[in-house]
């Protein structure tokens, strides 16, 4: 049982694992940043610590920062919360080593499913079918436009790490994929200290359907019933909904099955989502 928590985000998602711990009976530690120093997170937890100035890059994704505020508190876990250094193997390899708990799977699966060039790879060796794009990253913008050269335009220039929309552009010409590549980059490694990124066809006219699944350190999996996330600005979700509203038994039962079947051959643990995407023939790993 764990008795002490640090919390390594800010905002929604702080106050909720603040609020699930308080049910626990566990206490809770807050990290914020200067900018953060009146929020609700580092007001409500039970103990709280300073870890950098305003940018992300000084406090949110501070490794050492926050490893340190762990061990000035006494905390035996770090939940990272989603975003930030939730995908960062690095991050929970390193409280691995420290004797902390990383309160999510272990690093070496957040390696291969952290990073979206490699989840892609991992899927499709699952027999996960997967949208058309390029095998590994993108390292210039040259590599992006020999993608759209092979499957065609439009493309989608995704972050290799981290989600929420973050480090995307959709390129529908290959004039348009020098200065979209580099915003594309620039956005992912202030966001998520990482600026690789890869490409894939951009599909229009389908929907975001994703499917949440559960597993154990037993091999012990469950898939629940998926939700849309069609409804989005900016590609970020504005609105889910479940049971996804006219799809067919047969993709629902489908996303489902292969969801399952991806997390247990990956001896995932934890709480994770596999996000498709449907064009109501067939549907696509879309991370």
């Amino acid at each position: 049982m764990l008795n002490k928590v640090l919390v390594a985000n800010r905002g929604e998602i702080a106050l909720r694992v603040i609020r699930a711990c308080r049910e626990l009976g566990i206490r809770s530690v807050a990290v914020y940043s200067t900018a953060d120093a009146d929020s609700l997170h580092r007001l409500l937890a039970d103990e709280a610590v300073c870890i950098g100035p305003a940018h992300p890059s000084g406090s949110y994704l501070n490794i050492p920062a926050i490893i340190s505020a762990a061990e000035l508190r006494g905390a035996d876990a770090i939940h990272p919360g989603y975003g930030f250094l939730a995908e960062n193997a690095r991050f929970a390899e390193i409280c691995e080593a420290c004797n902390i708990r990383f309160v999510g799977p272990r690093s070496e699966t957040i390696a291969l499913m952290g990073d979206k060039v490699s989840a892609r790879r991992a899927a499709a060796e699952a027999g996960v079918p997967v949208t058309p794009g390029s095998d590994g990253p993108c390292r210039t913008s040259s590599e992006v436009k020999r993608v759209g050269a092979e499957v065609g335009y439009p493309l989608l220039i995704k972050a290799s790490a981290g989600g929420g929309g973050k480090g995307m552009r959709v390129v529908r010409s290959e004039g348009e994929v020098d200065a979209a590549y580099a915003s594309a980059s620039r956005e992912a490694g202030a966001a998520f200290g990482d600026g690789s990124v890869y490409a894939e066809r951009y599909l229009e006219k389908l929907r975001h359907v994703e499917v949440q699944v559960l597993a154990d350190e037993r091999g012990v999996t469950a898939a629940f019933p998926e939700r849309d996330c069609s409804v989005q600005r900016r590609y970020q979700k504005l609105l889910e909904e479940s049971p996804a509203p006219g799809l067919p038994e047969g993709a629902r039962e489908g996303m489902k099955k292969a969801a399952a079947s991806l997390v247990e051959r990956l001896g995932y643990t934890g709480a994770g989502t596999v996000e498709f995407v449907y064009s109501g023939a067939s549907s696509t790993l879309s991370r």
